[in-house]
C-alpha cells in the first residue's frame, strides 16, 4: 500500500535524500535523519517508502471551543471564540511540559477525533467561531493540515491561530505563517543552556521566527514566556529578554509571563510565586513594552488592558472573561484616542471563558 493510500497518511514537505542513503527532514532545526520504518522526533512524521508523510493528518486529540484569551491572545479579536485542536507529538523535549499527555504521545490512537480541513471550516462558523487554533501540540509538525486547514477557514470568512514554539526552519517558515492571522510564540527562555537543557532544542532558531514575524509577514504576534522558578525567572534574564523584544520587535508586541506548575519531568519543583510574575511584568513595563500580561494565576487587573499613553483601563478581564471595554470599534482609546495595538472588530459581547468541547461529528458536516 503506498503512502499515499494510507488513512491520515500524505506527503510531508520539507526533506530531502541523503547519500548515506537516510532522508533528513528539513522542517525544523532538528533536522531528524530517518532510515525505513524511522519515525523523526516528532513522532508523526515517518519514512515510508523511501519518503517523508505525515500521519496525522485529519485526526486530532480533539476539538474544544476556547475564548480566544486562552490562547493567550489578548490583542486579537479580544472576547471571540476559537475552534482549537492539536496532534499527537511534538518536535521539542520540555520536561515542563503541560500538554505532556498529547504533545508527548506516542500512540496515533489518541488521536480519536477525525475531520478533515472543510469539515472544521465549516464547524467553526457553523459554531460561531471568528478562528480556528492550531494548539495544544505544535503546529509545525502537522504543516500540511494545519495550512490545508487555515485555507479552509479563510475561505468561509474563519481566521487562523498557531500557539507555536517557533521552531522552524526558514523555508518552512514562509510558507506555515503565509497562511496565519495570528501566533502566540512560546519563548521559553532567554539562554541556549536553558534550551538545551530544558527542551533539547536552541534558542536562536526561535529569536529567528519572531523577527521574520515582526518584519516579513502581518501575523498579528504575541509572546508567551512559563517562569519557572530557578531556571528562567531571574530578574537579569527577564531584563535582557524584554529588552530583547523591544530592541527586535518593537514596543507594542503585547507579553504574557505564566505561572509554571509541577508537571511532566519536573515534579519537584514549586509553582511560579505571585511575585515573581508581577516582578516580571513591571520588567517588562519598566523596559518600554506597553502591554504585559501575567497568567495561569488569578491576577486581578494584571491581565487587563491599559492605555500605553493615559493608563486607562481598555479592556477588563477577569481569567478569560471581558469585563470592561473602553476601546472604539477600529481600536483606540476612548480617553485620549491613542491607537492599541491588535486587531479589533468592536465591543464583544459577553463572554464565557469555559472550555467546551465539541463532537465534529455531530453537526453533521462532511469530513
Amino acid at each position: 500500500m503506498s503512502a499515499l493510500e494510507k488513512p491520515h497518511t500524505v506527503p510531508g514537505r520539507y526533506w530531502h535524500r541523503m547519500a548515506d542513503g537516510r532522508i533528513q527532514c528539513d522542517l525544523c532545526p532538528r533536522y531528524c535523519r530517518l532510515r525505513p520504518g524511522q519515525r523523526g522526533f516528532c513522532f508523526v512524521r515517518e519514512r515510508q517508502n523511501d519518503h517523508m508523510v505525515l500521519t496525522a493528518y485529519g485526526r486530532s486529540t480533539g476539538f474544544y471551543i476556547d475564548p480566544i484569551e486562552k490562547k493567550p491572545l489578548h490583542h486579537f479579536l479580544p472576547g471571540s471564540k476559537v475552534l482549537s485542536f492539536g496532534t499527537a507529538g511534538c518536535n521539542l523535549g520540555c520536561l515542563f511540559c503541560q500538554n505532556w499527555s498529547i504533545s508527548k504521545a506516542r500512540e496515533l490512537d489518541r488521536l480519536s477525533a477525525v475531520a478533515f480541513p472543510e469539515t472544521i471550516a465549516h464547524a467553526a462558523k457553523e459554531l460561531g467561531c471568528s478562528s480556528v487554533a492550531f494548539t495544544y501540540n505544535d503546529p509545525v509538525i502537522f504543516l500540511e493540515y494545519a495550512v490545508d486547514t487555515a485555507k479552509a477557514c479563510h475561505e468561509v470568512g474563519v481566521r487562523s491561530v498557531a500557539v507555536t514554539a517557533g521552531y522552524i526552519t526558514e523555508e518552512a517558515r514562509k510558507e506555515f505563517f503565509r497562511h496565519i492571522d495570528a501566533a502566540n510564540v512560546d519563548l521559553k527562555g532567554f539562554t541556549e543552556d536553558f534550551y538545551h537543557r530544558i527542551c533539547s532544542a536552541h534558542l536562536q532558531p526561535v529569536l529567528d521566527t519572531l523577527v521574520y514575524l515582526h518584519n516579513e509577514t502581518n501575523v498579528w504576534t504575541e509572546v508567551t514566556c512559563l517562569l519557572i522558578p530557578g531556571e528562567n525567572d531571574s530578574e537579569e534574564s527577564i531584563n535582557r529578554m524584554t529588552g530583547w523584544l523591544v530592541e527586535h520587535l518593537g514596543p507594542s508586541v503585547p507579553v504574557h509571563f505564566t505561572a509554571f506548575h509541577p508537571d511532566w519531568k519536573m515534579l519537584d519543583r514549586q509553582p511560579t510565586p505571585l511575585s515573581t510574575l508581577y516582578r516580571a511584568r513591571s520588567t517588562a513595563l519598566h523596559n518600554g513594552l506597553h502591554y504585559a500580561y501575567v497568567g495561569n494565576v488569578f491576577a486581578p487587573g494584571e491581565s487587563s488592558t491599559y492605555c500605553h499613553q493615559c493608563g486607562v483601563t481598555l479592556i477588563g478581564r477577569e481569567w478569560f472573561d471581558v469585563t470592561t471595554w473602553n476601546l472604539t470599534d477600529d481600536g483606540h482609546c476612548r480617553s485620549c484616542g491613542a491607537q492599541c495595538s491588535g486587531i479589533f472588530e468592536g465591543q464583544p459581547p459577553a463572554t464565557n471563558g469555559r472550555l467546551m468541547p465539541v463532537r465534529i461529528e455531530t453537526l453533521g458536516l462532511r469530513s
